[in-house]
């Protein structure tokens, strides 16, 4: 991998780091809309926070939302400084829910992007199960998840409605967490998720690849 400078410090940048949020934008997310809306805008201010603490990581952000609608790649491997806020009028949960091509379509994506040394973390927040998805059916998923982290990419799995440890150890998702289904429990798991993903930033400058399996650890 390329070493690049750090503009403010001169450190050099020895880690690239690409966050990739998968978001369920179905028709049952509308009750908790404005909380997964400023949780995710919580998530890159806590990644903005992380690229000037870590200055030597070098971070990147994808959204990825799906609907029986469509899936939208909302932002595209920026760079986390260029990241707009989301806003309330961007979310417009709809339809079913085609959680298997939503991951497939860009986990796929993002493989084309990202080098053999550089870190990818991998967030699904679903409030249901797959049930609508027509290119990828749930073996295909597995073995994808499972080749990837091969490649040390690290998967956390964030649900609602459903047994998540069962739904996350079906995909070969080794970090889950379940929330409750309203707008206290929303802000609760982002905030969890937030601290979580700082303390992996913070492990990630002590050593090349955390252990994946220990994500929502306290």
């Amino acid at each position: 991998m390329k070493k690049e400078r750090a503009k403010d410090t001169g450190e050099t940048i020895e880690q690239r780091v690409f966050n990739l949020i998968i978001l369920d934008e179905s028709g049952s997310m509308e009750l908790i809309k404005r909380e997964a809306v400023s949780g995710f805008n919580e998530t890159v201010q806590t990644i903005k926070t992380a690229q000037k603490k870590f200055s030597s990581q070098q971070h990147f952000v994808s959204l990825v939302t799906f609907n029986g609608d469509k899936i939208s790649t909302v932002y595209d491997v920026l760079p986390v400084a260029e990241i707009a806020e989301l806003r309330d009028g961007d979310f417009h949960p709809n339809c079913t829910t085609p959680l298997y091509d939503a991951m497939g379509m860009s986990l796929l994506a993002l493989e084309q992007k990202v080098e053999d040394n550089d870190v990818v973390l991998v967030t699904i927040i679903t409030d249901g199960e797959e049930n609508a998805s027509h290119e990828f059916d749930g073996m295909h998923i597995r073995a994808l998840v499972e080749r990837l982290r091969g490649k040390h990419w690290v998967f956390t799995y964030i649900g609602t409605n459903q047994d998540v440890a069962r739904v996350a150890q079906n995909l070969s998702i080794n970090n889950s967490v379940s929330f409750s289904y309203s707008q206290e429990g929303t802000k609760a798991v982002f905030a969890r998720e937030n601290a979580c993903r700082m303390h992996f930033f913070a492990r990630l400058k002590a050593c090349a690849v955390p252990d994946e399996n220990d994500y929502f650890k306290d």
